[in-house]
């Protein structure tokens, strides 16, 4: 139990970071490079640590970490991208907050898991309480936006699934995993990032800082955490942390912005915490059925 407390938090750590990516790139980054700024959040970091681990993918590693990589860094840094220009950020945050929801859906599909409807149960809390935190009462509903957005979600889901069902493989370390998965999504972000936006023209102290802090701890830290934990601990349970990633946003928004949170953005953020604790937790039946079993 404290083996696996440990590991949650230190998995947790991953969406918290990512959290910090809103603030980071309208308060740090040069403006309309979106796509320049996911590239460089997953290939520099890709590469060094693929110089720090020396190991490369071997045998049907090769295409399943190209998979691994497009699925949830590649594809879902662009969709992520267009949910955010076409949507009012509260409204793109709740549609990845239903990321666990999709899944515990995919774990049945995918990984022929039971439905876990604890799990799935506060995941619908969950996207709820993300709701009440950052929805106004001026939030527009774009249709291709909401697409994007649910788009984005399902990639990740899915990535997150299949990382779940091909496990590391032995004698990789946690860092070479991410290296891998990092590079490969790079490399599908690169020559739509040199096509469509190019290099800023313009990069200052503040940007490289930016981009140091997105790449390094919100990547390969970040995501070295979280395919770690993911290889461990169940999959529903550990897709509910990313439910840190709004909140955190949020809270940043208090912190640094000078925000404030009403009573009911207040029951919300209590909802979506509840949310996430609870779905760490296996029942008593469930854990006296596997018992008997």
């Amino acid at each position: 139990m404290v083996n696996r407390a440990s590991l949650t938090l230190a998995t947790a750590v991953a969406p918290a970071v990512w959290g910090t990516t809103y603030l980071v790139t309208t308060e740090l980054l040069p403006p309309g490079h979106p796509l320049f700024a996911a590239l460089m959040r997953s290939l520099p970091a890709g590469l060094l640590a693929l110089l720090r681990s020396r190991a490369l993918p071997r045998g049907a590693w090769w295409w399943k970490a190209a998979v691994l990589g497009a699925l949830n860094i590649g594809f879902f840094f662009p969709l992520l991208f267009v949910a955010a220009e076409r949507l009012p950020g509260g409204v793109a945050a709740t549609l990845g907050a239903a990321q666990p929801i999709i899944v515990a859906v995919l774990a049945v599909v995918i990984l022929s898991e039971r439905v876990s409807g604890w799990r799935l149960g506060w995941g619908v809390v969950g996207v709820l309480g993300v709701g009440l935190v950052v929805l106004g009462p001026g939030a527009v509903f774009d249709p291709a936006g909401i697409i994007a957005g649910l788009t984005g979600a399902a990639a990740m889901g899915t990535g997150v699934i299949l990382t779940k069902r091909w496990r590391r493989p032995e004698g990789v370390s946690a860092v070479g995993f991410a290296g891998w998965q990092l590079t490969a999504g790079g490399l599908v972000l690169l020559a739509p990032t040199l096509l469509i936006e190019g290099v800023p023209g313009q990069v200052d102290a503040p940007a490289v800082a930016g981009y140091l802090w997105l790449g390094i701890v919100g990547g390969l830290v970040a995501y070295t955490l979280w395919f770690s934990g993911l290889r461990t601990l169940p999959v529903t349970a550990t897709s509910l942390l990313g439910l840190l990633s709004p909140l955190v946003a949020a809270l940043l928004g208090v912190v640094v912005a000078g925000e404030t949170l009403n009573p009911l953005q207040l029951i919300g953020f209590t909802l979506a915490l509840a949310a996430l604790g609870a779905g760490q937790i296996t029942p008593r039946s469930r854990t006296r059925k596997r018992l008997s079993s």
